[in-house]
């Protein structure tokens, strides 16, 4: 099988697509040819810092496929599947045509997208949802989201709007403030001077704007390791927030794109023999949706 590896630390150029071992399916796990993956922010940063005793490593976190075989009762072969992987911290990268994950790491897919649609959703998804179930808001509180035109910052605008919060946008460039817009955002700038006070600040690019929260209000970044300083002295919750892996966060996503709650977009498609031009075109930035890698 094929699969995309990192041979050392660098740029697009250190990504080699070779033959390898298709794996074994362990218990408990479920064997998946994948379609299609995303390009994410942490697969960039994993390709510039991996040491090199994790080398060489298979990349990818976001997986969208068929499943090969199966014996868990919620799986059957044929069945089309999404999953996040923690590729940097279990070592089980999605960049490859077959991989074995956990089940409990997969949900079905939804049924109203293609499967390359399907790809943009996991790590992106559980982030938003992750964040607004902690951020714990309710109908009529209002919410900024930095990024809002973005990957995370898009979902979370579209889970706020679908919980009756008022959502605000900030956006990068001009041009994006339409998009964030039509995402569900009541209002969105590209300028931080223009901002209220909000409930709650949802950072999804790292940038800092501690004057946009309310005393006591909540404070959470996936765009940065640390908040601005004193900032935790005067909200609830203030801090970086993590994704974990959930396949039952993603049968919940997968339930509201089949609503019709959750739109997803693809910015730019490859194929992974590719990869090196598709790293490069995420990595230019300006898209309104992501970068999928197609197997």
């Amino acid at each position: 099988m094929r699969a995309i590896q990192l041979d050392r630390p660098g740029g697009p150029d250190a990504l080699t697509v070779r033959e390898l071992p298709a794996p074994a399916r362990a218990d408990g796990e479920v064997l998946i040819r994948t379609i299609a993956s995303s390009i994410n922010p942490v697969d960039s940063k994993t390709r510039a810092m991996a040491g090199p005793e994790r080398l060489p490593m298979t990349l990818g976190w976001d997986l969208a496929g068929v499943v090969l075989a199966s014996d868990h009762p919620g799986f059957s072969t044929g069945d089309r599947v999404i999953a996040m992987s923690a590729q940097f911290a279990t070592g089980r990268g999605t960049w490859a045509d077959i991989v074995s994950l956990p089940a409990d790491l997969l949900a079905v897919a939804p049924a109203s997208v293609s499967l390359s649609e399907a790809a943009t959703l996991p790590l992106a998804g559980l982030t938003a949802l992750q964040v607004m179930d902690r951020l714990r808001l309710t109908a009529g509180q209002t919410l900024l989201v930095t990024g809002a035109a973005g990957a995370v910052g898009g979902l979370a605008v579209q889970l706020a709007a679908h919980d009756g919060i008022t959502v605000h946008g900030l956006v990068s460039r001009p041009e994006h403030v339409d998009a964030a817009r039509r995402l569900g955002a009541d209002t969105a700038t590209d300028q931080t001077g223009e901002l209220g006070c909000y409930d709650a600040v949802f950072d999804t690019a790292g940038v800092h704007v501690p004057q946009a929260v309310k005393d006591g209000g909540k404070y959470l970044t996936v765009g940065a390791d640390t908040v601005p300083d004193g900032l935790a002295s005067r909200t609830l919750d203030a801090g970086p927030n993590y994704v974990e892996q959930d396949g039952a966060g993603l049968s919940r996503l997968a339930a509201l794109v089949d609503a019709g709650a959750l739109r997803l977009r693809i910015g730019a498609q490859f194929p992974i023999h590719q990869s090196h031009q598709a790293h490069r075109r995420a990595e230019q930035g300006g898209l309104l949706g992501k970068v999928v890698l197609t197997f």
